[in-house]
């Protein structure tokens, strides 16, 4: 994900422009990006099976970096320009997103949120989900969960050619708030496809009509962060990456990346 007015996880690999690039260009993309896509999805499906209480971020951690290389694909953290510690970002509790993984143990009910890049045939994907560890889960909690991945698909429902970002930004924020979450500003989408995150960027806030206007071909990131508690957020100094919620409160994010297509959209991180 972008903070506003200012990137973070930024990397260098050069930007498709539709404008000018050719069929045999963009199919290209599509086609790289559906198959890591689908590798992605398959694995963050699998991680999700195979966290169990007890288990450290960095445990964690090393069992994605093992994945990504199994399937064939790139660790997409190790390109970027400024090191992170880790393959994957995971968020436990207040943390919202960008966690380094640590030696801190998961215990039973804990919140997490994974957040995963991958570097596949010249192409990234993305996406991130949030889950409780274990059976016990606060009411509370889980139906923030829920939610926050219910205003994504509200979200995506917006998608289509001639589409305003601030169509999908007005849909997210209308469901978040409809539950009274933390809706969080300064973090926020983007496009994505030969660069980790490219233009536009892509609020969970908006106005219908407003912003720009998407064209057939291209692929973004869709994520709603949300809150229970205020949305105010730090950076912690001791990792220099990851994102805390101000108040405490447990932090939530989900995301994946979109294709808009011809009649509107295609999820290219879901898996089989």
């Amino acid at each position: 994900m972008v903070e506003k007015s200012k990137k973070v996880m930024v990397n260098k690999q050069g930007i498709i422009n539709l404008e000018t690039a050719t069929r045999a260009e963009v199919d290209e993309k599509i086609s790289a990006m559906r198959e890591g896509g689908r590798i992605l999805g398959n694995l963050l499906r699998d991680l999700k099976n195979y966290v169990k209480p007890g288990m450290t971020g960095k445990e964690i951690d090393a069992w994605v970096r093992k994945e990504i290389i199994k399937r064939g694909a790139k660790v997409a953290y190790d390109m970027l320009d400024d090191e992170f510690p880790g393959a994957i970002c995971i968020s436990v509790n207040d943390e919202l997103v960008h966690g380094a993984p640590t030696d801190e143990i998961l215990t039973e009910g804990d919140k997490v949120s994974f957040d995963l890049d991958i570097y596949y045939k010249g192409y990234f994907t993305d996406s991130a989900f949030t889950m409780i560890v274990g059976e016990k889960a606060s009411p509370a909690v889980k139906k923030m969960i829920s939610v926050t991945e219910s205003s994504f698909w509200e979200g995506v429902e917006q998608v289509k050619p001639g589409a305003h970002i601030g169509d999908i930004g007005h849909a997210v924020e209308k469901v978040l708030r409809k539950d009274h979450l933390g809706v969080i500003e300064n973090y926020i989408g983007h496009g994505i496809g030969k660069s980790m995150h490219e233009s536009p960027e892509v609020p969970n806030y908006g106005k219908k009509g407003h912003g720009y206007q998407l064209v057939e071909g291209d692929t973004i990131c869709i994520e709603p962060m949300s809150c229970l508690g205020k949305p105010a957020n730090y950076v912690d100094k001791d990792s220099n990456w990851t994102v805390k919620m101000k108040d405490g409160s447990i932090g939530c994010h989900y995301e994946h990346t979109v294709l808009v297509t011809k009649e509107g959209y295609e999820v290219l991180t879901l898996p089989n």
